[in-house]
């Protein structure tokens, strides 16, 4: 966990730029500045707790963002998102972000003591589940989207000294553990701007559902689509914890992606 910490901490640091130019990259709005002070609002939620979420009582687009106010339980919280379609009166839920204390407005003229910047909307008028931050179905441009689960997958092995197949990479996780590996595969689900990146899960075709190594777990500053079929280059961990039940007993981290 102090592993992790420092990792989320630098990724806290140099998140502020790749969060407003991933996230917000279509809308030509210079805000927010990047000097404001920002940290992340919300860690991996526990099973037993739900994501940023309430009745919206107050909202409007400008600057290319959607402001709105959540309450919930009489307590009430300022988000923005990017400008999207929502009314008054609807219950949503938010993808985790980060906060900005004291952030001004220039097109609203408007501070805002506390506001939470969220890539958009993880549910709306509906139930919420936890595990989506992980293995949910968010698709790189915001749709939901999922390979068939019963889809037959056969992507070749990738080339070179360091490239495994994702069942090698679950059997040789320790002897990988912090090593550079390239696996190429089909990308079944993404999750975006979760903890400042975004999570694939990648299959080839090799090991099997039952036996748990079939789908391996990428995290990645890139964006593909679900059904690419990539190659991903990145750092094998073993048995990495990410806390709140999270736990991967392999999983590559910092990827750059290349589609095939």
């Amino acid at each position: 966990m102090r592993r992790f910490s420092v990792l989320f901490a630098m990724n806290v640091a140099l998140g502020t730029t790749v969060f407003m130019h991933s996230a917000f990259a279509a809308k030509p709005s210079k805000e927010p500045p990047a000097d404001v002070y920002m940290k992340p609002s919300q860690d991996m939620p526990s099973k037993d707790e739900a994501p940023l979420s309430g009745k919206i009582v107050e909202t409007m687009n400008s600057g290319g963002y959607t402001y709105l106010c959540l309450e919930k339980e009489g307590k009430k919280t300022w988000a923005a998102t990017p400008e999207m379609k929502i009314s008054v009166g609807e219950e949503v839920a938010l993808q985790p972000g980060y906060e900005m204390e004291g952030f001004t407005s220039k097109t609203l003229n408007r501070t805002f003591d506390k506001i939470i910047f969220s890539n958009g909307l993880l549910s709306k008028q509906g139930s919420i589940d936890v595990k989506s931050f992980h293995a949910g179905t968010m698709g790189g441009k915001g749709a939901e989207a999922t390979a068939p689960a019963t889809e037959n997958i056969k992507v070749g092995k990738a080339t070179g000294a360091n490239a495994y197949t994702v069942a090698e990479i679950f059997k040789k996780r320790a002897e990988l553990d912090r090593k550079a590996v390239s696996v190429s595969g089909k990308v079944t689900k993404i999750s975006v701007g979760i903890m400042g990146k975004n999570w694939l899960h990648i299959q080839d075709g090799s090991g099997s559902a039952k036996d748990g190594n079939n789908d391996l777990v990428v995290t990645t500053q890139d964006v593909p689509n679900v059904g690419d079929v990539v190659t991903a280059s990145g750092i094998a961990y073993k048995d990495k914890d990410f806390g709140s039940g999270y736990l991967y007993s392999v999983i590559v981290e910092e990827a750059s992606i290349k589609k095939q």
